[in-house]
């Protein structure tokens, strides 16, 4: 006789199934330079029906109060969780956000941009540098070595150039004229 009835092992099937999922999210963060613990907590709202509050993102993870209020200020801050609302409730609630490009190009954006900036404000310090170092100097040898260099680093320059273009390509999200997001119909669809 079919039992329709839902087995205690489906539902612990299904409870590691989605547990193996959060996995894969996690080590994805370290792409981002995000910890495996922030990457699980991540996960853990995006798989959550409602909002979560830091009591209920502990208990779920077995993590202190301060390292969820860290991650989430962390996850807040790329824009990958935000605070909600919801009504006779007083603690602050927090959700995932569920737009995954929107995350991507905010946290690539930021990022890429503090790195890419350094290295041009470094690019272009070590430049001036050798440039007054060339004009002091006589050796012939000395100088014909800072002008490679020099020939080097306006190479550099010039990437880091265009690497900010496509960071401003990727956050203005023009970077989606060129490869589309795939269909928000199939958002939840089985694939």
């Amino acid at each position: 006789m079919p039992n329709n009835r839902q087995t205690p092992t489906d539902h612990e099937r299904y409870e590691e199934t989605i547990e193996k999922y959060i996995q894969v999210i996690a080590k994805n963060m370290n792409l981002y330079g995000m910890t495996t613990s922030v990457g699980r907590l991540y996960g853990i709202l995006y798989f959550s029906d409602e909002p979560m509050t830091l009591d209920d993102m502990r208990d779920e993870l077995e993590m202190s109060k301060t390292s969820m209020s860290t991650g989430v200020r962390a996850l807040s801050d790329m824009k990958m969780v935000e605070t909600t609302f919801k009504r006779g409730i007083r603690k602050d609630l927090y959700r995932s956000e569920e737009d995954w490009y929107k995350s991507f190009t905010s946290l690539f954006g930021n990022r890429w941009r503090h790195h890419t900036e350094t290295n041009i404000e470094e690019t272009n310090e070590t430049i001036t540098e050798l440039i007054k170092i060339r004009e002091r100097n006589s050796d012939q040898t000395l100088q014909a070595k800072i002008d490679r260099d020099l020939e080097r680093l306006r190479y550099a320059k010039g990437y880091y150039e265009w690497l900010m273009t496509f960071i401003q390509v990727v956050e203005s999200g023009e970077i989606f004229d060129y490869i589309p997001k795939n269909s928000a119909e199939t958002k939840y669809e089985d694939n």
